[in-house]
């Protein structure tokens, strides 16, 4: 027993480092690792079986760090598989692409790499290069036919772009005839993320481009969002273009309340001409407005002071429960049980895909990732304390992947607990700090916490 501990370490030891010279591109190293973790399989599947617990192989390792020549060995020499995926269904393409490694992606891309696969996010290539401003890369990934339009968890490679403040990278996809009008199922749209990104180069191309300007996420319009930040010259090309200082908010707040709520005196000098008065506010004037509004925030801080834990909404706790072994019959019916669940959920039948989700999780409680994946289709249900019961439950499995955390956040966000979300989000990056979904989750949690709890302390007119 003890020699076959030894032994399983020095395996375990000899595959870390057979990862870790894909990873720093020491070939020769690579080289004689492989050939002596073949047990008999020949050397190309002993390369494509040997993965972390993440299942990234060699070939995810290179791409990440950009080794080039490792990933020429791979796949000329060993002929692996070009798109083989991780466990959160990212190939190497998207890792080298999220690193910003222009020429290991474009080898990729000319060794079959297919630039369309998503992640388990939505994320595709695109997505990465339009986030970092990746222009060569982006231009070359538009000739693969690639869908400009893809979409995502966070939206599509416009969105990302707008909402980076990647001008260059926004010119590109609007000449690729990017939609400027499309939207994430948040009501999102690449105008809207330009403007909470603070970006006016984008803000211009997207109005250029014929985005509508009087759009709304969350009751919330580009000129309320550019209110509550402040920048006068956002407000006024928001203005100029036909934005709607009148228009109010669910909260039945307009822009200029809103800035006058934060104290953005600009902000509300420049509103202040084009809004129609109010009888809420005595006095309509830039005094005025920003007095009664401090005033009126005041007095509902009080009011509110002491209620944020009463209306907390509580977690659906997971039950605890000792995981048990599971036979190779139990985990041959789950597979079979995510299969059906997978289909359904293509097919955005979501009852189904959760039914079929908990038939697998009865077979194999041990499976993280069917938790995960039900966690998702509670979450498209809208049921948000089950959605987070699942999260929970596979965080609980697998404290170390990022994406447990995102589906935490998620779910909380739905709940509209918001600090709570950012904090899921947050932990998640700490995992994966390059994981540009959690970082934009990250951001657009604690964005969406101050607007609201902004919002909840103003008064309706």
């Amino acid at each position: 027993m003890a020699a076959d501990a030894s032994d399983a370490l020095a395996v375990r030891e000899k595959v870390q480092r057979y990862l870790n010279a894909a990873r720093t591109g020491n070939l020769d190293l690579l080289k004689k690792l492989a050939h002596q973790l073949d047990d008999g399989k020949g050397l190309a599947q002993t390369v494509a079986d040997v993965k972390d617990a993440n299942k990234r192989g060699a070939l995810h390792f290179a791409a990440r760090e950009g080794q080039i020549d490792v990933c020429k060995y791979l796949l000329e020499d060993l002929k692996m598989d070009a798109n083989t995926k991780d466990d959160d269904g990212e190939t190497p393409l998207l890792h080298a692409t999220r690193q910003g490694h222009s020429d290991t992606a474009k080898y990729l891309l000319d060794r079959g790499a297919d630039p369309s696969i998503p992640s388990e996010l939505g994320t595709t290539a695109l997505h990465h290069a339009a986030g970092l401003g990746d222009i060569e890369l982006l231009k070359f990934l538009l000739t693969k036919d690639v869908d400009v339009d893809l979409q995502s968890d966070a939206g599509t490679p416009l969105i990302w772009a707008a909402g980076h403040a990647q001008q260059e990278s926004v010119e590109v996809l609007l000449e690729h005839k990017a939609d400027p009008n499309i939207k994430t199922e948040d009501d999102i749209t690449p105008l809207l993320s330009a403007v909470a990104a603070n970006s006016l180069p984008c803000l211009e191309l997207l109005i250029k481009a014929g985005a509508i300007v009087n759009i709304a996420a969350g009751g919330a319009t580009p000129l309320h969002i550019a209110a509550d930040g402040g920048n006068p010259e956002i407000i006024s090309c928001l203005l100029q273009a036909g934005g709607d200082p009148n228009a109010a908010d669910e909260d039945g707040l307009k822009p200029i309340q809103v800035a006058a709520a934060r104290g953005n005196r600009v902000a509300v000098e420049i509103l202040h001409p084009v809004t129609l008065p109010l009888s809420s506010v005595p006095e309509w004037s830039v005094d005025g407005i920003l007095q009664h509004m401090q005033r009126e925030t005041g007095i509902i801080e009080g009011k509110n002071e002491g209620l944020e834990e009463s209306n907390k909404v509580k977690d659906i706790a997971p039950p605890k429960q000792d995981i048990p072994q599971v036979s190779a019959e139990a985990k041959k019916k789950a597979a079979e049980a995510k299969a059906r669940a997978d289909d359904a959920f293509r097919r955005k039948d979501y009852m189904t895909a959760v039914d079929a989700y908990t038939q697998a999780i009865d077979f194999d409680p041990s499976d993280g990732t069917l938790l995960s994946n039900r966690s998702l289709s509670w979450y498209r249900l809208g049921q948000a304390e089950h959605a987070l019961a699942d999260a929970k439950a596979c965080k609980a499995l697998k404290p170390d992947w990022p994406k447990a955390y995102y589906r935490e956040g998620a779910a909380l966000r739905l709940l509209e607990r918001y600090e709570d979300a950012a904090n899921a989000f947050y932990e998640g990056v700490t995992l994966n700090p390059d994981n540009m979904e959690l970082v934009t989750a990250f951001k657009e949690a604690v964005d969406a916490g101050r607007k609201f709890h902004a919002s909840k302390q103003q008064p309706k007119s």
